[in-house]
Formats: structure tokens, C-alpha cells, sequence
């Protein structure tokens, strides 16, 4: 009995996971024993089959955590590609709610969605590495990042990735306009990070404001904040930042509290020039009974410590107006790393990185650009006239039928969507409605000199997409569909005519759908402009503003710590420590 009992202590102590055959032979009462131990033998070859696999997979490298590669990576059919996502922040930042974390409305961390808690819900094939990308190697196919961490940690932190398929989702950057003083002396509002530094200096601005010994003009000066820049960043912090000072701040600091002065510098005409000049004007009157300086037709030349220096553009005049805070929210430009790939590619005389219909960057195989570093550059059908008439001219009769029309009007509309946009500018319900005669008459048909002539106004209707978290949304959720149907659509293309070419494009190109945007003005009162024209201001804009914005969070806990935000801000008020 201790021979069994040693060899089964044996087995069971150091082979029980191992290929293992013991054939022992030992005399036992004059019989013989045999002992065998037989494994898991088809672990090995099962983890050899799976890395045999993961190596035939396309390897799709994403740069980026913002709203274009999260939306990409949710829908992503993970299953068909080695997927790696590369960013120097390892979190999801619901941006739009940036301008009610510098007043305290909403928490920071009641926005952000950690990355590798959205990743984790794909079963861990997702890989995340926090670094920032410095170089993209186009000819090579390699990116080259380095981590931000600490250095002190054990291991390089830097090294390079090798793609088959690569999505540029960066974002981009503030634009200074290359302003003196604006990087040393502005405030932005871009990143999770910027909404904390203002909201420290908010609180900063007050409590300088109230030591003893200055003067009134010292204290007018600490509390006089300025935003350059009219758009909807730009004003619904000046609506949150008014809200902030006339709900709470006042209270706590009521021997300045006539002192405090917001400004709001435009370069153009009007406020929220972007949206329906109904809500412009609201906004600007709404503005006027706040006691919110707006100041249109100023341009800022530069900024100082002290002063922010501006130049009428109507009469020319240089004026002065100190300050205590500067937020600068003008426009976005490329992060250096776009730049610099740009100039590889052909494309460094262009503002914005340039892509296709198809998302695809014009010059380089298989790179992607989504969001704000992108713009679609899209194709004048006045580019392709000639050939366009040629492939409806079934016949070769250098004349167009309404028939021979009608048969290419589905892929020109699909492939040049100007067109559809110039039908609605000019009121005409169909396409055909381009060739009638200059008495308004049907033809029967147009040679080729007329049917230029009809189109020649198209192209004048092609708009660039605004830089927002709504089209961003769109393209990740457009090229991941791509990525999911690629196989399919390579046999079965689903994409319209190809006008030069043989056959048919293999996907449908992007198409915008604008969904409505929101303008909050401060007060419970809000702006929107939704689809159809229609357009809403008031008190009860403001609760859909709530609903929407409560319904687009990214998980339920980000929804459930955003609700209990507000519901705190309208118990409490908002929080004024400096921490």
C-alpha cells in the first residue's frame, strides 16, 4: 500500500498537468503494476491553433479614445481582425459636458468611461496601450509611440507597432492662429484636463479678488473674465460661468459680487453664426439681460498677462481690455503627429488631413481618418461630367434621353450628394427637374453642352462637415460596418456606379445625417435646432437638452453619476473647493 500511495502522491503532485506515461513493473505478491497518467493532451495543439489563427488576422490599429474610435471599436466585428488601440489618455470623455465641469454642475469623472472597461465588454480580444502615437511610417506600415508614464518604471517606453489597417482618430487641437501670448497666457477647453484647470482658476480669480489691500480696479481686473470665440463652446461656458456666479458664487463672496464682468469677443457678425439666426439673436438677447458683454466684429492681435489687445475689423481701432482669466475657444487645428504624416503623404499645402467619400486618406493605402483631424474631400461632379454623360449615353447617340437620365440618377445622387443638397436649396422635387428648358419644359432630351449646363451650379452646394462629436460618431459607426462587410461586399459591391471604371464602388460612401444640436444659454434656458428647421428656445429645451444628453452616455454608470449631478447641483448648488 505505500508503493500505490507514493505513486499517486507523485502523480498528482508534480504531473498532473503534463503528457505522462509510467509504466512501472514491480513484483507485488508475485503480480506485476501498471501506472498511467494521461493528461490534457490537447491543450498545447489547441493554444498552437489559436496563435496560428491570430496571426492570419488583419491587424487594425486604432489611435485614438475619443468619439470616432469609440464608436468604431463598439460595433467592430472583432472576431476578424487583431484589433490594437493606441492613446495617451486611457479614458472615453464625453465632451460635450466639458463647459458644466469648469463651474461644478457636473463632475469631471461623472463623463469620463474608462477605455478598458468599454473594451473588456469584447471578451479581452481588444488591446489598449496608453501611449502617445509620434510617427506614422506609411511606407513601412509601422507607427512609433512612446508611453507617457513614468520613466522611472521598469522597461523602455517606447516602441512601434506593425498595422495592415490603420484608423487615424486623434482629434486635433486648439488653434491659436498663431496669436502672440495665447499658449502662455489662454485658458482652452478641449480636454477633461482643461475643464479642471479652469475651474481652479475660477475659484483662484474670486479669492484673489477678496484680500485685503487691493484696489477696486485690481479687483475688477481679478474678476473680469473673456472668451474669444462665439461658438457653442464658447458660449455655453459664458452661460454655465454666469450661472455659477449669480447661483453660488455671490454668496460666498458677496463684497465683489457687483465687480464680476464676463466678456465675449466674436470676430464675426453674431454670436452662434452656425446656427439658425432665430437662436442667434435669442441667444445674443438673452446674453444682453444677463449682463454678458458681446462683443462682434473684434479680432484678438494678442494677449498679455494683463490685457487682452483687440482690433475693430469695421473702423480698424486698437483697444485694450484687461483681464483676469482668458478662455480661448476659436476653431481646432492638426496635432503635430497629422502634420507630419501629412507632409509624408502630399498633403502638407492642406489646413486638415484629407480623406475620400470612403473615409479612406487621400494618398496612403489602407489608413483611415475620422473626427476632427479628418475632412471628407469630396469629388465635384463637375470632375466627372464628361464620363457621367458618356455611361448614360447607352446608345452613343451624344444626346441624353429622360430614360437614359433616370437610369444613372440613383448613383449620382449616391456618390455626389451636392446634388441633392442644390435640389432642396432651388426647391425642385426631382432630379429631372435640373433639364427643363429656361421656360420650365420637360425636354426629351439634352446633348452634352446642355446637361454641363444644368449641373454647373451643383458643386457650389459642396459643404465641409463641422468638427463635432456627432459626425465623429457617424464615421466610426460607418467605416466599422465597412470593416464588418468587407469580405461580402468585395464579391457583391453595394456602392454606387464607378463613373471612370468599370463596375461598382465596393461600399456606399459616408453619409452625414445631421440629428439636431443643442446651444444652452444658461438660466434653465436652452436653444435647439433639430431637423426639419425647427427650431425651439426656452425653458423646456432645456429639459430635452437633460433627456438627450442623460440618454447619449456611453454606460450606465457615467448616465446614473451625471443624473445625480444635477439632481446634487439643484439641492446643494455647486461645489467652489480648489481642489
Amino acid at each position: 500500500m505505500r508503493v500505490f500511495s507514493y505513486i499517486n502522491r507523485a502523480i498528482d503532485g508534480h504531473f498532473t498537468r503534463s503528457k505522462l506515461l509510467v509504466l512501472l513493473s514491480v513484483t507485488v505478491s508475485g503480480g506485476s503494476l501498471l501506472a498511467f497518467s494521461e493528461s490534457q493532451t490537447d491543450s498545447g495543439e489547441n493554444n498552437i491553433k489559436h496563435r496560428q489563427e491570430e496571426s492570419k488576422k488583419k491587424k487594425v490599429v486604432v489611435l485614438g479614445t475619443g468619439w470616432a474610435s469609440s464608436s468604431f471599436l463598439k460595433d467592430l466585428e472583432i472576431s476578424a481582425y487583431d484589433v490594437q488601440v493606441v492613446s495617451p489618455r486611457n479614458y472615453f470623455a464625453f465632451t460635450p459636458l466639458l463647459p458644466s465641469v469648469t463651474c461644478g454642475t457636473v463632475e469631471a469623472r461623472s463623463i469620463v468611461e474608462p477605455i478598458r472597461n468599454m473594451i473588456k465588454k469584447r471578451n479581452g480580444e481588444i488591446k489598449f496601450w496608453e501611449a502617445e502615437c509620434l510617427k506614422i511610417d506609411p511606407a513601412n506600415k509601422k507607427i512609433f509611440c512612446r508611453s507617457n508614464l513614468d520613466e522611472n518604471l521598469a522597461g523602455s517606453n517606447e516602441f512601434f507597432l506593425e498595422y495592415d489597417y490603420l484608423v487615424i482618430a486623434v482629434g486635433a487641437q486648439v488653434n491659436t492662429f498663431n496669436t502672440p501670448g495665447v499658449l502662455e497666457y489662454c485658458c482652452f477647453l478641449k480636454e477633461v484636463e482643461d475643464a479642471q484647470k479652469i475651474r481652479r482658476s475660477v475659484i483662484d480669480c474670486f479669492e484673489k479678488a477678496v484680500l485685503p489691500d487691493l484696489t477696486e480696479e485690481e479687483r475688477r481686473t481679478n474678476l473680469h473674465f473673456v472668451i474669444v470665440g462665439g461658438g457653442p463652446t464658447g458660449v455655453e461656458f459664458a452661460a454655465e460661468l454666469h450661472d455659477f456666479v449669480q447661483e453660488d458664487l455671490v454668496n460666498l463672496y458677496p463684497s465683489v459680487k457687483d465687480l464680476v464682468k464676463i466678456s465675449v469677443i466674436q470676430s464675426g457678425d453674431h454670436i452662434l453664426n452656425t446656427f439658425d439666426e432665430r437662436i442667434s439673436s435669442f441667444a445674443e438677447q438673452k446674453f444682453q439681460r444677463d449682463g454678458i458683454e458681446v462683443l462682434t466684429g473684434a479680432r484678438v492681435t494678442s494677449v498679455s498677462d494683463k490685457l487682452v489687445n483687440m482690433k475693430m475689423k469695421s473702423s480698424g481701432k486698437v483697444f485694450s481690455v484687461p483681464h483676469g482669466m482668458v478662455i480661448w475657444s476659436t476653431g481646432v487645428g492638426s496635432r503635430p503627429v497629422v502634420r507630419d504624416f501629412m507632409e509624408q503623404i502630399g498633403q502638407g499645402s492642406r489646413r486638415v488631413l484629407a480623406t475620400d467619400e470612403w473615409l479612406r486618406v487621400k494618398g496612403c493605402q489602407d489608413v483611415y481618418a475620422l473626427g476632427d483631424c479628418s475632412t471628407i474631400d469630396q469629388r465635384k461632379i463637375m470632375e466627372d461630367i464628361l464620363t457621367i454623360f458618356k455611361a448614360a449615353d447607352k446608345d452613343n447617340s451624344n444626346t441624353l434621353t429622360m430614360d437614359e437620365f433616370k437610369d444613372v440618377v440613383g448613383d449620382i445622387i449616391e456618390r455626389y450628394p451636392q446634388v441633392e443638397l442644390y435640389l432642396k436649396s432651388k426647391h425642385l422635387p426631382q432630379v429631372t427637374d435640373l433639364l427643363k428648358d429656361a421656360d420650365g419644359n420637360e425636354r426629351e432630351e439634352v446633348n452634352y453642352e446642355e446637361f454641363k449646363s444644368a449641373l454647373c451650379h451643383v458643386d457650389s452646394q459642396t459643404k465641409s462637415l463641422p468638427a463635432t462629436a456627432q459626425v465623429a460618431a457617424q464615421q466610426g459607426a460607418y467605416l466599422s460596418n465597412c470593416f464588418n462587410r468587407r469580405k461580402q461586399c468585395e464579391f457583391d459591391p453595394e456602392g454606387p456606379r464607378r463613373f471612370r471604371g468599370f463596375g461598382r464602388h465596393q461600399f456606399r460612401p459616408f453619409r452625414y445625417k445631421h440629428l439636431g444640436q443643442f446651444a444652452p444659454l444658461g438660466g434653465e434656458q436652452a436653444a435647439a435646432q433639430l431637423p426639419g428647421d425647427w427650431v425651439s428656445m426656452g425653458h423646456s429645451t432645456q429639459w430635452l437638452w437633460y433627456s438627450v444628453y442623460a440618454s447619449k452616455q456611453v454606460s450606465w454608470r457615467t448616465r446614473y453619476l451625471v443624473v445625480s449631478d444635477w439632481t446634487r447641483r439643484f439641492i446643494f448648488g455647486r461645489d467652489s473647493s480648489r481642489i
